[in-house]
C-alpha cells in the first residue's frame, strides 16, 4: 500500500463539483478532550462517500462538527473550517443548517417513541410552510418505505429498530435535504434489513439527487454502496480513496473485511492488533 501522500493521488480531482468541503478541523470537548486531531474531507455533490472506522475513531463527532451539535456536548471546533456551498457553516446554528439543507440522522435513531409514526415524519417538515408541498413529500417517503404507510398510526416507541431506522431516514427527507448526514444507520440491525435500507438510501441518492455522507461501522456494506472513503483512526483520517480501490486494498481487507491473503480471519485469533507504521 502507498502512503498517504501518495493515496492523495486517488482522490477526486475537480474541487468544483464538492458540495463540502472539511478542512483540517480540531475537535475538543469539554475544552481539554482533543477528539479531531486535522480531519480534512471533500464530499461530491450528488454522491455517496463513506466515513469508515471503528468505534470511537471520530465518525459520529465529525458528522456533528458538520451538522454544529457539539455544543449540546460539550463540543467545539477549536480549528479548521467547514464549507458547505462555498459557504462557510460551522458557526451557525443548527437550526440555521437545517434551512441550508444539510440534515443528519443520528445514531440510535432518535424517533419521538410517544408520537405516531406519522407524526415523527411530519416533525422532518417542521420549518416549511407549504402544506400541500408537504403532503405530497408525505406521500413520496411512503413510496420509499412501504412499511411506514402500513404502521402510520402505531407509536414509533412500539416499532422494531428497522422501522425506527425508516422513521428516521423518511424525517429526514421531509425537511427537503440537499445532504444528509447519516450515522450507523446499519446499528444493531439484521444483515438482510441492512441491505434493504441501503438500496432504499441509494435510491434515495439516485432519484433526489440527495449527497449522502456516511458514517459507518460496517465497512463492507459501506463500500459496496459509496463511491468514495475516507478512513478514521483517533481522530485523524489514515486513508482515502475511492470504494473501488478500498475494496481491493490488501490492508483495508485484512484490517476492516476481515479477510488476508489465506481467507478470512478472525481477530480473537490475533495477539496483538497494530496498524503498519506507514498507517500512522
Amino acid at each position: 500500500m502507498a502512503d498517504i501522500k501518495a493515496i492523495n493521488n486517488n482522490k477526486k480531482s475537480d474541487e468544483n463539483d464538492d458540495i463540502l468541503i472539511v478542512n483540517n478541523i480540531e475537535v475538543v470537548y469539554s475544552h481539554v478532550i482533543l477528539v479531531l486531531k486535522g480531519v480534512s474531507l471533500n464530499v461530491r455533490k450528488g454522491g455517496i462517500t463513506a466515513l469508515l472506522g471503528g468505534n470511537g475513531a471520530g465518525k459520529s463527532t465529525t458528522l456533528k462538527a458538520i451538522s454544529t451539535l457539539l455544543a449540546s456536548e460539550r463540543g467545539q471546533v477549536t480549528k479548521g473550517s467547514v464549507k458547505f456551498k462555498d459557504e462557510y457553516i460551522h458557526e451557525l446554528d443548527p437550526s440555521q443548517l437545517v434551512k441550508k439543507g444539510v440534515i443528519q440522522v443520528m445514531e440510535g435513531r432518535h424517533c419521538f417513541e410517544h408520537l405516531t409514526v406519522e407524526e415523527n415524519l411530519l416533525t422532518g417538515a417542521y420549518t416549511r410552510s407549504n402544506a400541500k408541498e408537504v403532503k405530497l413529500d408525505l406521500e413520496r417517503v411512503y413510496n420509499y418505505f412501504p412499511r411506514l404507510r402500513d404502521r402510520r398510526t402505531s407509536q414509533a416507541g412500539y416499532t422494531s429498530g428497522g422501522e425506527q431506522q425508516m422513521i428516521a431516514i423518511g424525517r429526514a427527507l421531509m425537511a427537503k435535504p440537499t445532504m444528509i448526514l447519516l450515522d450507523e444507520p446499519s446499528m444493531g440491525l439484521a444483515p438482510q434489513l441492512v441491505k434493504q435500507i441501503f438500496e432504499i438510501v441509494k435510491e434515495i441518492n439516485k432519484k433526489e439527487g440527495v449527497t449522502i455522507l456516511l458514517a459507518e461501522q460496517n465497512t463492507n456494506i459501506a463500500l459496496q454502496y459509496a463511491e468514495y472513503a475516507y478512513i478514521l483512526e483517533n481522530g485523524r483520517v489514515v486513508m482515502e480513496g475511492s470504494a473501488e480501490s478500498m475494496r481491493d486494498n490488501e490492508d483495508v481487507k485484512e484490517f476492516y473485511l476481515g479477510i488476508s491473503g489465506e481467507g478470512r480471519q478472525s481477530f480473537k485469533d490475533v495477539k496483538q492488533y497494530r496498524r503498519r507504521k506507514r498507517w500512522l
